[in-house]
């Protein structure tokens, strides 16, 4: 029996330093090998490569560019397809230019009798409009399956057997891929595939209204069998309409009814990016659906990008599309550009970075900290986080904490082409109509609800008061004193200073609404607020907004409901107050003040006029502006419309959103282009700095480990000389 138990104290002491010495040799293995930081989450090959990384918290649902109208989705497609035109990168106000195009389209108008006008013609004497494209020849489209060829120069995959996709996950598993030039052709197939009523095109009904013989095409496409996908791409390719005629090889007209100078920013949109109708041929093969094989997943543009994985629950991926035609970076920008820095690559060969890859990140904190470790190359700012990345100093102008300052971390800020507003339903009989008891009252709550101080507290800053329609970048937008909303502010020292509520509840009486309360009744006033309400958020927003009202005596009635429901009371008129945002299509000032043209009304003609805003003149001189080049005349139009707006109150104006987001010393190029969704080919990196910092902001922490093996290390020696003196008194 002793001589077990000898045996066994010495077996357990002997596995005891025998984990001391693997921790303490697996210690000094791990300081050894310093050449890459232990939590790096990409594979070791890419610790130098001209990589880019970032993130993505939603799977974008459509890729198809006939069908795709979200900002994540324009984050892939607006790098892989390109539409006619283009904003250039670094001028402002935003200019358009060429992109698939060879030149800016020629633009010619006529009269009903089909003679020429001058451009200068009156709106009212053009009866159509016609859009001359010259496409830029040698652009030729990325390696795809579908235009792979065979020795006869027959396609290759267009006609598959059946099982002749066993063993197909991917394009990628097709052995050939081919590739074709961009034709004029290609556009006109893409603009009817908008009219296809089979894709619900979101401006299918825009395009309808300008594009002559666009509606009636889309009547014609209703025939088509649902059924038969390979024949609805037959249908497309022979039909053929008065709106879109392909002239050559290069050359495609577009004709629109009147004049709509806006179309030109639609031809800055995906929605206008051409497709080869042999990948819409090949995606519409049996079994390629089954397979996620389809245009809404896999992408085929002429862009500086392809998609080459997609793995919406991990990630997705861009690489280089080695048939890219070529650009340059601008050489001509802002003032102060070149200083900046800016202006460094002008001239040289885009795009610069080889390969993007795009983490699926649900949790904002798990981004934040990933970009802080120098895993993601730039970053958006999230509430949770704000304190750790922004400070303010004693004018408010926000900069970066001293702890990401000292990392090089650069803060870019940019007011969005954006309006966030409380609108008044003006159907309602109390706070809404033409009367002037409901102008004064809609005109004092505008005093009472202090938007600087929503902003500060919700927003952490991160807004510009509206003071009208039209944010910051708009023509049409005024500055300085200019600029002011009379009826809500002041001009004093040089700022806007908020009126006083001693001046509101003056307005209130002026209404018949002494305190809060109604001089004929007696009764309390009592105002429905409509809310799509969700958490605590929520909750503590919604309690600062009665508080707001309170401060005039008005009862807040909070009226939670889902997002369906709440669209349902906006759709009928049964709402009385709530908040509602806008965000540009493009940078014209019809795209905001459209919101309070009369025939737009959401009741009435389920317009995008959501308060069902009227008034004569608005409309008549709305409808005179829109049409316009920019300048002095169209300028006095908006002037006018504003004053009205402004006078009769419809909403309290809200704010501007300002985007912050933050960029490591390694990435270059950050330039903010609100209405560009196709930046990425500007942006260039250092990878070797990065691998750097990489390494010097992840060194592991090793102290732990070696306090444990010396806590180890405590508790077996005792246990050792107790076993050894207790063998030598019994030797004894």
């Amino acid at each position: 029996m002793p001589m077990v138990d000898k045996a066994a104290r010495w077996r357990v002491l002997w596995r005891g330093i025998r984990v001391v010495s693997v921790m303490s040799l697996l210690i000094a293995g791990l300081v050894a090998c310093d050449d890459r930081p232990w939590n790096d989450p990409y594979p070791r090959d890419t610790a130098t490569s001209n990589t880019l990384y970032s993130s993505f918290g939603e799977r974008p649902k459509h890729l198809d560019p006939a069908r795709s109208y979200t900002v994540n989705e324009n984050t892939f497609i607006a790098q892989i397809y390109e539409p006619p035109l283009q904003y250039h990168f670094l001028h402002r106000p935003y200019q358009l230019i060429p992109l698939a195009l060879a030149e800016m389209p020629r633009v010619r108008f006529y009269d009903a009798a089909g003679e020429p006008l001058p451009d200068d013609a009156p709106a009212a004497a053009i009866a159509r409009s016609e859009y001359e494209l010259h496409v830029r020849p040698g652009t030729r489209y990325q390696p795809h399956p579908a235009l792979a060829r065979d020795a006869e120069g027959a396609p290759r995959y267009l006609d598959l057997e059946p099982g002749a996709l066993a063993g197909i996950d991917t394009l990628g598993d097709f052995a050939e891929h081919g590739t074709r030039e961009l034709v004029a052709a290609d556009f006109a197939y893409q603009i009817k595939r908008l009219a296809a009523p089979w894709l619900h095109s979101p401006i299918n009904g825009v395009m309808g209204e300008h594009i002559l013989g666009f509606a009636a095409l889309g009547e014609r496409l209703e025939a088509a069998d649902p059924e038969q996908a390979r024949a609805r791409v037959a249908l497309l390719r022979d039909t053929e309409f008065e709106g879109v005629e392909v002239l050559d090889r290069y050359r495609l007209r577009i004709t629109l009814e009147g004049k709509y100078p806006q179309f030109s920013y639609w031809l800055a949109m995906p929605f206008f990016a051409p497709i080869p109708w042999e990948a819409e041929a090949f995606y519409a093969q049996p079994g390629m659906r089954e397979r996620n094989l389809m245009l809404d997943w896999y992408p085929v543009g002429t862009g500086p990008y392809m998609l080459t994985e997609n793995n919406p629950n991990l990630r997705m991926v861009l690489e280089r599309n080695p048939n890219f035609h070529g650009e340059r970076y601008p050489d001509s920008g802002m003032p102060g550009d070149r200083a900046a820095g800016i202006l460094d690559d002008a001239g040289a060969p885009l795009p610069f970075i080889d390969r993007v890859v795009y983490s699926l990140e649900k949790e904002s904190i798990p981004r934040w900290n990933k970009f802080l470790q120098g895993y993601y190359d730039f970053s958006g700012i999230s509430s949770d986080a704000f304190d750790q990345a922004v400070r303010v100093d004693a004018s408010g102008r926000p900069m970066l904490t001293e702890t990401l300052e000292a990392r090089g971390v650069e803060l870019m800020t940019a007011v969005e082409p954006t309006i966030f507003f409380m609108g008044f339903n003006m159907l309602d009989p109390v706070i809404g109509g033409e009367g002037q008891r409901a102008r004064l009252l809609r005109r004092a709550i505008s005093i009472a609800v202090d938007m600087e101080e929503f902003i500060s507290i919700f927003l952490n800053g991160r807004g510009v008061v509206a003071q009208s329609p039209l944010p910051p970048g708009i023509f049409g937008h005024r500055t300085g004193e200019a600029g002011i909303n009379p009826f809500v502010y002041r001009w004093e020292a040089g700022r806007a200073v908020r009126r006083s509520l001693d001046e509101a509840r003056t307005l209130m009486v002026q209404a018949g609404y002494p305190g809060g309360r109604d001089r004929d009744t007696g009764r309390a006033l009592t105002l429905n607020y409509e809310a799509v309400a969700t958490g605590p958020d929520d909750r503590a927003r919604l309690n600062w907004l009665r508080k707001q009202f309170a401060k005039l005596g008005i009862e807040l009635v909070i009226r939670s409901t889902d997002y369906n429901r709440f669209q349902d009371k906006i759709r009928n008129g049964t709402g009385q107050i709530f908040f509602w945002g806008w965000n540009a299509d493009y940078p014209d000032p019809e795209n905001f003040l459209f919101l309070l043209y009369g025939p737009n009304g959401r009741v009435e003609h389920q317009g995008e006029n959501s308060v069902n805003y009227t008034n004569p003149e608005f409309d008549r001189l709305f409808e005179r502006m829109r049409n316009l080049e920019d300048g002095p005349e169209r300028q006095a139009l908006i002037d006018r419309m504003v004053e009205i707006a402004r006078t009769d109150a419809p909403w309290i104006w809200g704010f501007h959103p300002r985007a912050f987001s933050l960029y490591h010393r390694w990435y270059h190029n950050a330039y903010p282009n609100q209405m560009a969704n196709n930046t990425l080919k500007y942006r260039r990196i250092d990878p070797a700095l990065r691998a750097e910092l990489r390494r010097a902001w992840n060194q592991p922490v090793l102290w732990p480990l070696g306090a444990a093996a010396a806590v180890l290390l405590a508790l077996l020696l005792p246990a050792w000389w107790l076993v050894r003196r207790r063998e030598r008194s019994r030797a004894l």
